[in-house]
């Protein structure tokens, strides 16, 4: 996938308020530790993440994601009306039916004629909103929409503790390692046509996608059915099968990008990668031939925030300076699945 008009116009994002410690994860699992006679610092070794962040308990995820649009849209010196479409693309929604996007696009304030609905893909939503929304404006049906994503993981790490604290075994401790790096935010992506006065700043050159969906059981979350009228939250994770094979697929990917965009590794100035942990950065850099110093980070103190994480870490590179114009930057997405989907984008 080629485009020559799409540009991503700006960011807006939220931070969770509530600043949650690995130590303090520790603390409350230190009976599990003891059982399994393992010492504490294992869960920040294993991950490289030092603390994450919650909402507060009853917190929207329409509204975080409303804020985090209209910061997106204001810092773009936009109208809500100009917006062609407004994608929700979190993995957490306010209701099976309706979309998200509703409740945001009734926050946002977006025309009548805009396209509003959800898109679900594990982490990779957000990347998959930006190309959709890049698709609209090439075929020249839109010049600007909107894609927002809200992340909790407060309920999910709660579960993932209390069950540990009452089945403490090896087994489980395993598979809720990728539970326990969850992070919270929210994150906007506005991507226009250039009309607006943007310049020539920011263009999304091209996407490529690559998927290995014979590996969609390594990492679930859903809600099942415990008894005829109960049904519990859960989340497990291969946490190894997913490294090896992600790691696999995203080289898979890379290769397919470059070649897309015509770029050899040389040509790469930085990217953005979807934020994991310390084994899975270490990996992907190792894997694709790029240097520490051209990746931006943010896991060690937001955790993983699902389709929140590459987006709010982009504006968080960009307002830091770390993204300059005129740089070759590659968006680089995963989700479980699992899928792949890589951006070019010229700074």
């Amino acid at each position: 996938m080629r485009y020559t008009r799409a540009r991503i116009a700006s960011f807006g994002y939220e931070l969770a308020p509530v600043v949650v410690t690995t130590d303090e994860i520790e603390e409350r699992l230190s009976p599990v530790y003891e059982r399994l006679h393992i010492p504490r610092g294992q869960l920040l070794s294993w991950t490289g993440i030092e603390e994450r962040r919650w909402w507060h308990a009853g917190d929207g995820v329409a509204a975080g994601a409303v804020a985090a649009g209209r910061k997106a849209v204001a810092k773009a010196g936009l109208a809500a009306g100009d917006l062609g479409a407004l994608i929700y693309a979190g993995v957490c929604r306010e209701a099976f039916e309706p979309a998200t996007a509703c409740d945001v696009a009734a926050g946002v304030g977006v025309a009548r004629d805009a396209a509003v609905h959800d898109v679900a893909n594990a982490c990779l939503g957000v990347v998959n909103g930006i190309v959709d929304v890049a698709n609209r404006i090439e075929l020249g049906q839109i010049r600007a929409g909107l894609v927002v994503a809200f992340e909790t993981a407060r309920r999910i790490n709660e579960i993932a503790i209390a069950r540990l604290l009452a089945e403490p075994t090896m087994e489980y401790l395993r598979g809720s390692l990728t539970t326990l790096t969850g992070g919270s935010g929210a994150a906007a992506v506005l991507v226009t046509d250039g009309s607006f006065g943007e310049g020539d700043r920011q263009r999304v050159l091209g996407a490529v996608q690559r998927t290995a969906p014979e590996h969609h059981d390594l990492c679930r979350w859903g809600i099942r059915g415990t008894g005829p009228t109960t049904v519990e939250e859960y989340a497990v994770t291969d946490s190894v099968g997913v490294l090896t094979h992600g790691s696999q697929l995203g080289f898979e990917t890379w290769q397919a990008l470059l070649a897309e965009m015509g770029w050899s590794t040389a040509d790469v100035d930085r990217i953005v990668a979807h934020q994991i942990g310390r084994a899975h950065r270490e990996s992907m850099l190792a894997g694709l031939g790029l240097r520490d110093d051209q990746d931006y980070v943010t896991y060690p103190y937001l955790g993983n925030m699902g389709t929140v994480a590459l987006p709010l870490t982009a504006a968080l590179a960009e307002e830091r300076g770390f993204l300059e114009s005129g740089q070759n930057v590659g968006f680089l997405g995963i989700g479980s699945g699992l899928n792949c989907l890589m951006l070019g984008v010229r700074w």
